[in-house]
């Protein structure tokens, strides 16, 4: 078994992971790792797209913390901390992950400098996207919102924000704390000015550099 995510890894940490490392997979739309799981095991995302979020049953509303792809770990913060961590998960497609025991990632942790410098990174870019996310929802109106995260998820081989590719209209509102009607209404506004092209849940950017001027006209 290849772990492709962690090529940049040492040969002997790739062997490791392999070694104690099992694969899993779970169909579009099951629920995935719980808190019972991620005390138990770590997790490396091989293949798919997963969501990590929060709902509130009295309301139905739910907010999308992250979408987490191939080479994305799951979770970090039981992994730091060895508490439950209190999340819902959902395979947005077909999704392959590894699935490791989560005393052996935490000893890689304390003795094995390849480990953290992947980990750390990615730790903050997790961070940061938290921080974006909060002052968003703090900050700025949905067009903004919808605008950075089009910008976010910009893959920089395709230049296209092929990780919202397949996503409802709905599931893009979880993202940026919003509705579906307002996302549709910011997008075919987006449409009319050629700025974006969408449909059948495919999004492509016309025009990366004036999506990205408008945004920063509208910022303070």
């Amino acid at each position: 078994m290849q772990l492709q995510p962690f090529n940049e890894l040492s040969r002997t940490l790739i062997d490791e992971i392999n070694a104690h490392g099992r694969l899993r997979t779970f169909a579009k739309g099951e629920t995935c790792m719980q808190g019972d799981d991620t005390l138990k095991h770590f997790y490396v995302i091989l293949k798919g797209r997963m969501k990590v979020f929060d709902i509130n049953f009295e309301t139905g509303r739910e907010q999308t913390w992250y979408l987490l792809t191939r080479g994305d770990m799951f979770d970090v913060v039981t992994l730091l901390d060895a508490r439950e961590h209190d999340v819902m998960t959902e395979a947005l497609d077909d999704l392959s992950v590894i699935e490791l025991p989560m005393n052996k990632a935490r000893e890689w942790l304390q003795t094995n400098p390849a480990f953290n410098q992947l980990l750390l990174p990615y730790l903050a870019a997790q961070i940061r996207s938290l921080e974006s996310l909060s002052a968003g929802l703090s900050l700025y109106d949905t067009s903004e919102r919808l605008m950075r995260l089009i910008i976010d998820n910009i893959d920089p081989h395709t230049q296209q924000p092929t990780l919202l590719n397949n996503l409802s209209n709905s599931e893009i509102a979880k993202m940026i704390g919003s509705v579906r009607q307002v996302v549709e209404r910011n997008l075919k506004q987006l449409k009319k000015d050629e700025i974006i092209e969408s449909g059948r849940k495919q999004l492509r950017v016309k025009n990366l550099d004036r999506l990205k001027s408008r945004l920063a006209k509208l910022l303070p």
